[in-house]
């Protein structure tokens, strides 16, 4: 009895505690779930034990693990306004960036200081597309651990501005049609009304709405269509 108890107890904590994890996870922001910094790294690690500790052990008081998340997301909130208003004291709960490459040479000291290797810079300068180390003007680990490249221009993707090829802006596709559905808001924020809509699908084919399953409006006011029961047979293959 004792046994099933306990595991209710369990369940239970479960069902109350997630909601409030997100709660909590939207209150500190989107930061604390993107590439984490060294501080914001140790918050979600803390946090995560916290929370672990309290659904796998049924003995721990359940109102001391809320009372310690209201805390450790406090805390978070103080120090990241402390990191905003003092660059100095901000330093104190983050790595610096780190010069790697400079002009095609690998940076042995800087590497050492951080314990990357060669094999790490290696492979995130692939995952950068990178695969001659002397297309590298500047290389930086920053403070979460990512590599930012600069290769000499010579070796950069050539622009449009460099070949004086212009492109609008605001060239993008406002969602009109979703699984059948109008969106009649979206439809009002880009001047058109459902009535028009509703003509345009006439135009493509007497298409309805309903067996739409997504339809767009570009930029230049051109409709864009995919419907429910749309079959593709040129689509190639992906195999692992």
């Amino acid at each position: 009895m004792e046994i099933v108890m306990d595991a209710l107890k369990v369940i239970f904590r479960i069902v109350t505690i997630l909601p409030f994890m997100l709660a909590i996870g939207l209150y500190m922001g989107k930061r604390s779930i993107g590439e984490l910094p060294v501080f914001d790294f140790l918050v979600v690690l803390v946090f995560g034990a916290v929370v672990g500790a309290d659904i796998a052990d049924p003995n721990i008081d359940h109102i001391h693990t809320v009372v310690a998340m209201i805390a450790i997301a406090l805390l978070q909130k103080l120090i990241i306004k402390i990191k905003l208003k003092n660059q100095k004291a901000g330093k104190l709960f983050t790595f610096e960036p780190t010069v790697v490459m400079y002009q095609g040479k690998f940076l042995r000291e800087n590497m050492k200081h951080i314990q990357y290797s060669i094999d790490n810079i290696l492979q995130m300068l692939r995952e950068k597309d990178v695969f001659h180390t002397d297309d590298v003007e500047l290389a930086i680990v920053e403070a979460n651990g990512r590599l930012s490249v600069k290769l000499y221009p010579s070796k950069e993707t050539v622009l449009r501005e460099d070949m004086a090829i212009y492109k609008k802006g605001n060239d993008y596709e406002i969602p009109v049609i979703l699984d059948g559905r109008v969106q009649k808001d979206l439809l009002k924020h880009i001047g058109r009304t459902e009535a028009w809509l509703m003509d345009e699908l006439e135009k493509a084919g007497g298409m309805k709405a309903s067996s739409v399953f997504y339809a767009g409006v570009t930029g230049e006011g051109k409709l864009v269509v995919s419907l429910k029961d749309q079959a593709l047979t040129d689509v190639p293959p992906v195999n692992h």
